[in-house]
């Protein structure tokens, strides 16, 4: 009789560790799995990151589906969309972008010593933070920094009515200019930027429409970090002469120059996932690269993949590299991939991912899964990468 109670007690404590097991499992799981996934219209619902996972309910009519493990214990309900693949012709080409701002940011802040030698700060004073943008002064749209200083320096010393924006939410104050006895002329004690120039990598194009899509980040202001709120802009062809290599602990850079003539087209949009615009009828005639359909980050895996890449002046070449994690759930939506350059002429060339190999598009399975977004410091072979899912919501 003591040995079967002793048996029964065993047996109900392995189960219930069991349990206890299989709960902390699904519930692992929940974490890991996104909230929502887009599914190719017609293909059978699956994380092929996690093929133990599989669709138990997805009733007819309904955008939502149950997903369990091994078909057997529940683990998270998941909002589910249709679409058919996006098809994109996979870049890799550097192009120079130049940017107008929508306003001036301003980049600084600076006391002005009055007429009794005081030191003052009026964009201070106004409420003017680093990298606020001004859009209006005294009732007209600001967009060059020349502009501005006209407007103060001809104030009289009048308040100028500003509105300013920051953070995507506007405010209006009145900036009270200050005579600077040491310049001659009326001052607001703030030094602010109109335009930005840098050289990135195209991610797809999409030749339908002439759309296209580079860096898979935004292009931000050096000095405040802010996002560059864009008017207007070209991308423009670079000439590529050589790369700094990427070392431990001090990021490389591709080295080159914007050629004197041509345009690919215009920029028109600048967010968090990259730079948005639109080929010219030439550069569209003229576009190569490979049309590819694009992948939904539900049929990402880790392993293996591709880069697609110009580091030496010539076209774009394909470079090994492996993806060693995918975060459906990342907080940034331009880190949804840790990835590790493997191939030995890329790492021989730069050492790694290096500033301006931004938005170089990434290849699996003959899909466009995303582009290189981020270098990690530390280790230059190893950086982030977004989902070109996120790239393409910024589409018209």
């Amino acid at each position: 009789m003591q040995l079967r109670q002793k048996i029964s007690k065993t047996s109900a404590v392995l189960l219930s560790a069991l349990l206890v097991g299989a709960f902390g499992t699904a519930g692992h799981y929940s974490r890991l799995l996104p909230e929502q996934i887009t599914a190719v219209s017609g293909e059978q619902l699956k994380i092929a990151e996690y093929p133990e996972i599989s669709c138990c309910g997805y009733p007819v009519g309904s955008d939502r589906a149950a997903l369990s493990l091994f078909g057997v214990l529940p683990v998270k309900s998941v909002q589910v969309s249709r679409s058919e693949p996006l098809m994109l012709v996979a870049s890799g080409r550097p192009f120079g972008i130049k940017l107008l701002m929508k306003g001036v940011m301003v980049t600084e802040l600076g006391d002005v010593e009055d007429k009794n030698g005081e030191s003052v700060c009026p964009a201070a004073e106004a409420g003017i933070e680093t990298g606020d943008v001004v859009c209006l002064a005294g009732g007209e749209e600001i967009s060059s920094n020349s502009r501005l200083q006209s407007i103060i320096a001809e104030s009289g010393g009048e308040g100028i009515p500003l509105r300013v924006s920051r953070g995507g939410d506007e405010f209006d104050t009145v900036l009270q200019p200050v005579w600077s006895e040491r310049s001659g002329c009326w001052r607001g004690g703030m030094w602010v930027r109109d335009s930005i120039a840098g050289i990135g990598t195209m991610t797809f194009v999409n030749k339908a429409t002439g759309e296209f899509a580079g860096l898979g980040h935004p292009v931000c202001d050096c000095d405040t970090g802010e996002i560059v709120p864009v008017s207007s802009g070209e991308a423009v062809p670079v000439e590529i002469t050589g790369a700094k290599k990427g070392e431990r602990g001090i990021p490389g850079e591709l080295l080159g120059t914007f050629t004197r003539n041509g345009c690919y087209g215009t920029l028109n949009r600048n967010n968090s996932c990259g730079v948005y615009g639109r080929l010219s009828p030439e550069a569209l005639s003229e576009l190569d690269g490979e049309e590819l359909p694009m992948a939904y980050p539900s049929e990402i895996t880790t392993g293996e993949a591709e880069m697609i890449a110009s580091v030496s002046g010539g076209a774009p070449e394909r470079y090994s590299v492996h993806i060693e994690r995918i975060d459906y759930n990342s907080g940034d939506e331009t880190k949804n991939m840790v990835i590790r350059m493997t191939d030995s002429r890329l790492i021989e060339t730069t050492g790694g991912i290096v500033q301006g190999m931004s938005g170089s598009p990434l290849i699996q399975n003959g899909k466009l899964i995303g582009a290189v977004t981020h270098v990690f410091v530390a280790d230059p072979t190893r950086g982030y990468a977004v989902f070109a899912e996120n790239m393409t919501k910024s589409l018209a």
